[in-house]
């Protein structure tokens, strides 16, 4: 499974350091706590797409494309990370958003990521919600491409087979950092939504026969609809670098419990998270993906899911820009302001 044949841009800080969360681990009575630092990977403020736009910016390349058409939701982390590859390698970025987070104010669109997306030199067009966005990103690229300007298209969240290719990469790193280490993994838990960091992952250790369970926790998708994406897509992946043997849907593991009201949309669990890390461990999340990914350990954890004993990391996907554009979220003390308290019980129905 050697991925050195696929073309690659090297935009990705690589090893991500992977450290123990010790003030966590004793805050939360156990299990041992570790976070993979994939919000170090350094492209446009790091984040887990700098190691898919590795590999999707190199086939860009390879291919002769002059500029690249992707999309995403208004605060997307993929979109502000493909907006820094395309100004690293020279290429023009058209990048289409949409309004997928109900009730927001202007500020939304002009702030975190969107602000980066601009000051990268993307074009930005908005779009209501609802749309098939990849068939208009594609759309988009057939038309430059048919007006003299190669266009390649990537994915939302760059998740397609190319862009998952990057977590088979981190796959194989957290085995040798495990190793390195002397450190028996048994879970790694993280955020999942357009599905292409987990099926790689999946791809990556289930092909390493390492063991590890992978644990996704949703930020948009109904539980059924979330495995199914990510086991179709980690099967792909897993063809793609000639495992043939096919991934078993049982070891796809996705929880849906912390989405809230729907993407994007605040929780108080996601909240506590975000302030926890922050309070604890000095790293900061991002109130879409990350925040919410550790809600969900928390929640596993408080629930008896592991043991004191065990081992789990927490893939940290970056995006905390994005905070700035949830400030309302926080007061002065970082506390949850009662503001944004009522917001979310409106919004819930709570």
């Amino acid at each position: 499974m050697l991925l050195s044949h696929f073309p690659r841009a090297l935009l990705c800080h690589r090893q991500t350091p992977l450290e123990p969360m010790e003030n966590l681990t004793r805050l939360l009575g156990g299990p041992r706590l570790f976070v993979k630092r994939d919000d170090c990977t350094g492209l446009g403020t790091g984040g887990n797409k700098a190691r898919k736009l590795d590999f999707l910016m190199g086939d860009a390349l390879a291919k002769g494309a002059a500029c690249v058409v992707t999309q995403g939701a208004v605060q997307s982390n993929h979109a502000r990370q493909t907006a820094a590859a395309a100004a690293r390698l020279g290429l023009k970025c058209h990048i289409l958003l949409e309004r997928r987070v109900p009730d927001t104010d202007a500020s939304y669109e002009e702030t975190g990521n969107v602000l980066l997306d601009t000051l990268f030199g993307a074009e930005i067009s908005f779009h209501p919600p609802g749309l098939d966005m990849n068939a208009l990103a594609m759309e988009k690229a057939e038309a430059l491409t048919a007006a003299g300007q190669a266009a390649y298209f990537i994915p939302g969240g760059g998740s397609n087979r190319i862009g998952a290719l990057g977590y088979v990469s981190c796959a194989y790193e957290i085995v040798a950092q495990s190793e390195a280490m002397g450190l028996d993994i048994d879970v790694v838990v993280q955020a999942t939504g357009s599905a292409g960091t987990q099926a790689g992952l999946v791809a990556g250790l289930e092909g390493m026969r390492s063991g590890i369970d992978v644990v996704g926790i949703s930020v948009r998708h109904p539980e059924e609809r979330q495995v199914s994406a990510v086991h179709k897509l980690a099967n792909e992946t897993a063809e793609y670098i000639g495992n043939s043997d096919g991934i078993p849907r049982d070891r796809v593991i996705a929880d849906d419990s912390y989405v809230g009201p729907g993407y994007g949309q605040p929780t108080d669990e996601m909240v506590e998270a975000i302030e926890l890390m922050a309070r604890h461990e000095g790293i900061l999340l991002d109130p879409v993906y990350s925040g919410k990914g550790m809600a969900g350990l928390i929640g596993m954890i408080r629930g008896g899911r592991f043991t004191p004993d065990q081992n789990v990391v927490f893939l940290h996907t970056g995006g905390a820009t994005a905070l700035f554009a949830y400030g309302e979220l926080f007061d002065n003390s970082g506390r949850v302001s009662k503001t944004s308290k009522q917001q979310t019980q409106m919004t819930t129905g709570a």
